[in-house]
């Protein structure tokens, strides 16, 4: 007997004393537990999130992504799919599954490793919130008490409310209602019960069972879940076989299928960041954790447009210059038999919007066949028309499409597939309420995951002749009308007036027409006039002048070239300039943000504009705007700007503007509500290629977003204001107008002063990226790209 009492002995006394120092050990630890004021007050890392003025998404910005929800909006199926994973008897025990932890401590006793654990959602909920996750007895022991503390304190619903909200989901989603946008596009009371059983099957390993990395992993894990809400009673059978059924569709699946998806449906990257920034000015980096929420002024509609008309316009142009050849080129070998290879491949090479990439794995002159994440895609017919010189025989070997070779492929509007390229061209479009100065979109480049430069507000560019109508204005002002004649005869001007070399201008045609009307000059933008113009006003008084429209003087140097728009200006400034002739003269500031509230819904800031015509500053007489608006729209009526007629609308007015060489084109114009500026070059200052003008390569841009901008709007036709008196040449078919006392004589040659001072020209040179600086033509000027210009506040 005694080798049966003794052993049970031994056992009693050791239980006894385990039992003792496990009571000693909760006696010491227990008032060591971290207060539970965390849970209580519980306030989560919330991103920042912006939208656009009619309640879409924009952006977010944080490291965790999060969405808050009580346990009542929480659907009764996903509550039970997360039970049936994680803790089938959550509502029954205190805090402790004590069967799960001796079911867990015999495995692991007999593996001799502590592998498997039995954490119930109220252990999990207190690891998250206070411990690490290292796998000790000790952290265990804190990990049970806490669990028991947490049961003292809240209930059950409200411990299952911080599960749900807190727990990591992989791709940076943390609780259920994020996971849910995230990895479906939906919202929590969206889903059905297969996507409700996936992310239940998510906080065991999120890496491992994650549906964008591991589709396979993540159905298994779908199907263990569905099962185990089976056996729990939580569905039936027909339920069952539904669910697993179902099948999964991502919102990211444009990363593993040819067929394209947009993770975003706003593209409003740049006006996001600009937010962004605002927000970090105004309450540092916390704010991209407290909850904030930036309504901007951009609507959903106008910035799709704005996007759709960006993005045509670039690739229109894209394919006038011709195409370039693969972008890389890649060894195959035996890759094309083994698809994890060819992703690997291609891995390095993203898309942009709807320019995917993919690999030739064959390649002729009648057919292209590329591989794009586990599909083969064969390219034809029309399909092959822009890329066609790079398959024939005689092409360069080094531009060939040949087996290797990386390619974009987009669908067409066949919808067969086609063979394209990612432009290299950048070009932006800004459109602002002419009488508030609110943005209602904004593009800043091509690709804002491409380059995240915001050419709208970074990008100091030449502006060519968009900017002759403020000389044209300064011109009114010191007694000129539009009925004023002006010599369109050839300038010389020698290198011993210059100090340097001769300065010969030309028109652009390269014709002169003899003596015309300012308002003929403009309409047909003659590089003469305007700088006969600037001679007889002075480059000062011009270049103070133009900073009642929002220009640095220091940007605009007083010399003659002023005249053809060789100063520097962003298209954030060009809008706001054009929004003094659209309003009738007064100055409206741009703005972005209208309103940002903090994570407890209040407004903390809310932006009042001045508006044109009540509380915004006059700048301009209204009979010089009304003069220059009838010139520019002259301008869109029978001059350079002419194909903008096809829009049907009176009531347009603008400008073309293009640089020398080609550099930079533009079009800036307006209703008298809403003003838009395009601008398209490359990034690095070079030529676009001849007859790239702002009327050919920036108009179409604009006039594709007014198209939806103005659409239904009604046409506006701005009366004529008192003060201003008719005056008709014997050559006029119709009376023009001038506002000055005395009427200009007919025709009127203004004097033209002697220009002694060499500061007055710029004969062979070009402003640098610092328009202070003049830097010879043959001096290659800085890159654009490194002048970083702070985006404009409110």
């Amino acid at each position: 007997m005694r080798w049966i009492v003794y052993p049970f002995m031994l056992l009693f006394v050791l239980a006894a004393v385990a039992a003792a120092a496990l009571g000693t050990a909760v006696i010491l630890a227990w008032p060591k537990l971290p207060s539970l004021e965390s849970l209580t007050d519980y306030r989560p890392k919330v991103p920042l999130r912006v939208y656009t003025a009619d309640g879409h998404l924009l952006g977010e910005f944080g490291e965790e992504r999060r969405a808050l929800v009580s346990i009542n909006q929480v659907p009764v199926m996903l509550r039970q799919a997360i039970l049936a994973a994680e803790d089938e008897r959550f509502y029954e025990h205190p805090g402790i599954d004590f069967i799960g932890l001796a079911r867990a401590a015999i495995a692991n006793f007999a593996s001799g490793e502590r592998g498997q654990g039995a954490s119930t959602i109220t252990m999990q909920v207190a690891r998250n919130f206070f411990l690490s996750r290292e796998k000790t007895y000790n952290r265990k022991l804190y990990e049970v008490l806490l669990s028991l503390k947490i049961e003292q304190n809240l209930s059950k619903d409200q411990i299952l409310e911080l599960y749900i909200n807190q727990i990591f989901l992989g791709q940076r989603a943390y609780g259920f209602a994020s996971a849910a946008r995230i990895y479906y596009d939906k919202e929590l009371d969206e889903i059905n019960l297969a996507e409700a059983a996936m992310l239940a099957g998510l906080p065991k390993a999120p890496s491992l069972y994650n549906p964008v990395s591991n589709e396979r992993r993540a159905v298994q894990r779908q199907q263990y879940v569905l099962r185990r809400m089976l056996d729990a009673g939580f569905i039936d059978q027909a339920q069952f076989d539904e669910a697993r059924d179902t099948p999964i569709r991502l919102a990211r699946a444009a990363r593993r299928t040819a067929a394209p998806a947009v993770e975003n449906p706003v593209h409003g990257e740049y006006v996001a960041e600009m937010a962004r920034q605002i927000a970090v000015e105004q309450f540092g980096e916390d704010a991209h954790n407290l909850g904030i929420r930036i309504i901007t002024t951009v609507t959903m509609a106008d910035q799709a447009a704005a996007y759709k008309a960006l993005r045509d316009g670039v690739q229109a142009f894209d394919k006038r210059r011709g195409y370039r050849g693969p972008e890389a080129f890649v060894d195959l070998g035996s890759a094309t038999t083994d698809p994890d290879r060819m992703d690997e491949l291609m891995s390095e090479y993203r898309d942009f919007g709807d320019l995917l990439t993919a690999l030739v794995i064959e390649a002729s002159t009648k057919e292209v066949k590329v591989y794009r994440h586990g599909e083969t895609i064969a390219i034809s017919g029309k399909g092959l028309a822009f890329a066609a010189p790079m398959l024939a025989d005689r092409a360069p070997q080094a531009r060939r499409i040949r087996p290797g070779a990386v390619v974009r492929i987009r669908k067409g509007d066949d919808p067969a597939w086609e063979l394209v390229q990612l432009p290299e061209v950048e070009a932006a479009l800004i459109a602002v309420d002419a009488n508030t100065g609110a943005v209602r979109a904004l593009v800043g480049g091509f690709d804002f995951n491409r380059s995240k430069f915001n050419h709208v507000t970074q990008a100091l560019r030449q502006a060519g002749s968009s900017f002759k109508p403020f000389i044209y204005s300064a011109a009114l002002e010191k007694g000129f009308s539009p009925a004023s004649y002006v010599d369109d005869e050839p300038l010389y001007f020698p290198a011993g007036v210059t100090g340097s070399k001769a300065w010969e201008p030309k028109n652009y045609d390269g014709k002169f027409d003899g003596s015309m009307t300012m308002r003929d000059a403009l309409v047909r933008s003659k590089n003469m006039v305007s700088i006969r113009l600037l001679q007889s006003i002075s480059p000062d008084y011009a270049q103070e002048y133009i900073t009642r429209f929002g220009f640095e003087a220091q940007h605009h140097p007083a010399y003659l070239t002023m005249a053809l728009g060789a100063g520097s200006a962003t298209p954030w400034q060009m809008a706001g300039g054009y929004a003094v002739f659209a309003n009738g003269g007064y100055k409206i500031e741009p703005y972005i943000v209208s309103e940002i509230i903090d994570g407890n819904g209040r407004t903390v800031a809310k932006v009042d504009p001045p508006v044109a015509g009540r509380t915004a500053p006059r700048v301009l007489d209204p009979r010089n705007a009304w003069l220059m608006d009838s010139m520019m729209r002259d301008v869109v009526n029978r001059g350079t700007a002419g194909r903008a007629r096809s829009l049907g609308r009176n009531d347009l007015a603008g400008k073309t503007g293009t640089t020398n060489d080609y550099v930079d084109a533009w079009f800036a114009g307006y209703n008298p509500d809403l003003v838009a500026v395009s601008w398209m070059g490359y990034g690095q200052p070079r030529n676009m290629g001849r007859g790239e003008t702002g009327g050919r390569a920036a108009l179409p841009i604009w006039m594709d977003y007014m198209k939806v901008a103005l659409e239904g709007a009604p046409q506006r036709d701005r009366p004529r204001p008192d003060g201003l008196l008719p005056v008709q040449h014997p050559d006029m078919k119709t009376p023009d107008y001038y506002y000055r006392e005395n009427p200009p004589p007919a025709p009127l040659q203004p004097e033209l002063p002697d220009i002694p001072e060499l500061r007055y020209f710029m004969p062979d040179y070009t402003p640098s990226n610092d328009p202070s600086v003049n830097a010879p033509r043959d001096q290659a000027p800085a890159p654009v790209e490194e002048r970083m210009l702070a985006p404009l506040r409110p």
